[in-house]
């Protein structure tokens, strides 16, 4: 596909602007007239990838016949004709769009981007919504053709099977969120909470006191076939908004969102530890997915504060009680090994080995614990897998034990246990306190609704958590990344490693008066080398 190619349709004509090199000898007219569009690719059975000529000439046919209004022609030109059809046929009923314009402006093998600019016309209300998307070629497996790769974020990348492209009157009113402070929270000045404040509008914009505007959305049906606005995506007329009170502190937010950009794919959390209340949540990755809510991966020896607080609390060793750190240990014939340079102490307090972050101890120590007890730890005691409702869309945490050396891993933070930064800062919170506070990113004067509950640590196992958090921050593993965070203060590496993926996940959680946090840098290496500074960064910020 050569760049500078535009399709579009302007006032009933059919037109083809070319920037550089033409289409020389194709009439981009007649493909899109009725019949059969596809008939240049000759009646023979293909099979194998398309070509790069009939990726150019199906992709071509297809933004030709979708910019004419044309869904019938479109639809044949794709694998999923019917679905097609509706989701085409809706861009003009629905969506009130009455003006196209296509321009191819990237070819990648049968990979194809473009740029749509649709005129959304609505009563009196008349505005252009601009964006970016894609298209793949394929070859159809009945028919041989080079067909596109149906899915409806061929249209819009926010559509998803189901979805409808919708311009009405909004489902429900917009909201202005605001900070613990007043401070209004906009998309444009943090990027990251994109995703949350449309999911915050979706839940809370009825409650919320404003009235709605004429709007282009994406309209979502869930299972109990009651259909949600999942994203705005055009303003034509604004209704009024209803102010919505977040726990978001308009300070760590900033500093969150600088920290992410630093690392491709990063997630970094931070939390109030006395109240569960969220200060910054944020994501270097900007689609719809808020991986520091939602993701779920092993978080490596981050995992060891809930490992250690099980150790205590089961009477298997204290913070200075025994845990010797040999160069290997085995757990049902799986042999485990430390980060490369960690030298074997076999006389290691658990503090020496927490700090040190030393797996083998760990591992050792495992089956005096036993499993059941391990992830009873997790759950009773640090909430994990309680169904938390924090206000959005939220994974809480899991911890599987499937009675292999599986097990083991888990006290190490590999295995069946998947985290992310909201869980992770939510376990150093509970460690700092000795409670549980289910983390919330809803003023409780907003949504009162009941909160998952746990019985926290005792207040011996929380003294001695702090204890071997601050020696971690000041002279183990995490010390560099911590340097430059005042106050009282702690902390814990950890990194994960990945079959495949060559670089280890880096982790990284800590705390500095009542600010608690934890990020994630997938391929980021050791824990204090990405996902250390990212946190010391957010807790430098403060609430």
């Amino acid at each position: 596909m050569r760049k500078g190619v535009k399709i579009s349709i302007v006032g009933g004509v059919f037109t083809v602007m070319v920037g550089g090199a033409g289409y020389a000898g194709y009439n981009l007219v007649t493909a899109v007239t009725g019949g059969n569009t596809v008939a240049s690719q000759g009646s023979e059975h293909k099979s194998g990838p398309p070509s790069g000529d009939e990726v150019k000439e199906t992709s071509e046919q297809f933004l030709a016949a979708w910019a004419k209004n044309d869904p019938g022609a479109a639809a044949r030109l794709t694998d999923y004709a019917d679905n097609a059809m509706s989701v085409l046929e809706d861009w003009h009923d629905k969506a009130h769009v009455t003006r196209t314009e296509l321009t191819p402006t990237k070819a990648d093998g049968a990979k194809v981007a473009f740029h749509v600019e649709a005129t959304v016309t609505y009563g009196k209300k008349t505005k252009t919504l601009a964006y970016d998307s894609s298209l793949t070629v394929v070859r159809g497996q009945t028919t041989g053709r080079a067909l596109v790769d149906w899915a409806p974020a061929v249209v819009h990348p926010a559509m998803k099977k189901g979805d409808t492209l919708v311009t009405g009157e909004a489902t429900v009113p917009a909201i202005e969120a605001v900070d613990r402070n007043g401070v209004v929270l906009a998309k444009g000045d943090y990027p990251s909470l994109g995703p949350v404040l449309d999911q915050l509008r979706a839940k809370y914009g009825d409650a919320a006191g404003g009235s709605s505007g004429i709007e282009t959305y994406v309209e979502r049906t869930d299972a109990n076939g009651e259909t949600t606005t999942a994203k705005t995506l055009l303003t034509l007329a604004k209704g009024k908004p209803g102010k919505l009170r977040t726990t978001i502190s308009a300070t760590a937010q900033a500093a969150a969102e600088r920290a992410v950009k630093k690392y491709p794919d990063s997630s970094v959390v931070a939390l109030q530890p006395s109240t569960g209340e969220v200060l910054a949540v944020a994501n270097e990755a900007k689609g719809e997915f808020n991986a520091a809510f939602q993701g779920g991966s092993a978080p490596g020896s981050v995992m060891k504060i809930v490992s250690a607080a099980a150790l205590i609390d089961n009477g298997v060793t204290s913070a200075n009680g025994p845990a010797p750190c040999p160069d290997s240990a085995v757990a049902l014939s799986q042999s485990f090994h430390n980060l490369k340079g960690l030298r074997p102490n076999e006389g290691a307090t658990l503090a020496d080995s927490f700090a040190r972050s030393c797996n083998t101890a760990f591992i050792k120590l495992s089956d005096d614990l036993g499993a059941a007890k391990f992830a009873a730890e997790a759950e009773d005691r640090f909430g994990l897998g309680k169904d938390w409702k924090t206000g959005i869309v939220s994974r809480d945490g899991s911890v599987e034990m499937p009675g292999d050396s599986d097990d083991a891993a888990a006290l190490i933070g590999h295995g069946q246990v998947k985290m992310n930064p909201l869980n992770i800062a939510s376990v150093t919170a509970t460690a700092v306190t000795g409670t549980f506070r289910q983390p919330v990113l809803v003023s409780r004067q907003v949504d009162d609704h009941p909160l998952a509950t746990a019985k926290g640590l005792k207040p011996g196992t929380s003294a001695q958590l702090r204890q071997m958090m601050r020696l971690t921050a000041t002279s183990g593993t995490a010390a560099a990344a911590m340097a430059g965070v005042p106050g009282d203060k702690g902390a814990k590496t950890g990194s994960a490693d990945v079959d495949g993926q060559g670089n280890a996940n880096s982790w990284f959680t800590g705390y500095s008066g009542d600010v608690a946090a934890a990020a994630t840098v997938p391929r980021g290496g050791h824990g204090g080398d990405a996902a250390g500074p990212i946190v010391a960064a957010v807790l430098r910020a403060g609430s």
